[in-house]
């Protein structure tokens, strides 16, 4: 029987003004990824899906390979960090998507990224 990897994944956003201009509609956000592997096998981040919803409700999609220029391996118990970021025409919107992964067996999986919001701190009620 295949052990099936279970992922944890997390996320932390900023907004960041020092290179946000909202005359010009540029909002900059950061997000943290913190990507946990809770199985038994090490498992390697292949590839990356992001849906982008701004504030009026456009919505981008974003995919490649890896993440941040890397495809980490993810030893059982450990955990793999990263940070990138994200330029809207809005104050607010959301991000969500998945990864996708291979297993020590060769089996691959998606690893779901729960939606999370980008904010200007301003504008959350």
């Amino acid at each position: 029987m295949i052990d099936t990897p279970r992922i944890c994944v997390q996320v932390q956003s900023a907004w960041i003004p020092s290179q946000s201009v909202a005359e010009k509609d540029r909002y900059v956000f950061a997000y943290t990824i913190t990507i946990r592997n809770l199985g038994r096998t090490t498992v390697q981040l292949l590839s990356r899906y992001w849906l982008i919803t701004n504030g009026n409700g456009h919505k981008t999609e974003v995919q490649g390979e890896g993440v941040v220029g890397e495809q980490p391996h993810i030893q059982p118990g450990s955990e793999f960090q990263y940070t990138s970021g994200a330029v809207l025409e809005t104050p607010m919107g959301t991000m969500q998507g998945h990864f996708t992964m291979i297993d020590s067996e060769g089996e691959t999986f998606l690893a779901e990224i729960p939606v999370f919001r980008l904010a200007v701190a301003s504008h959350i009620h």
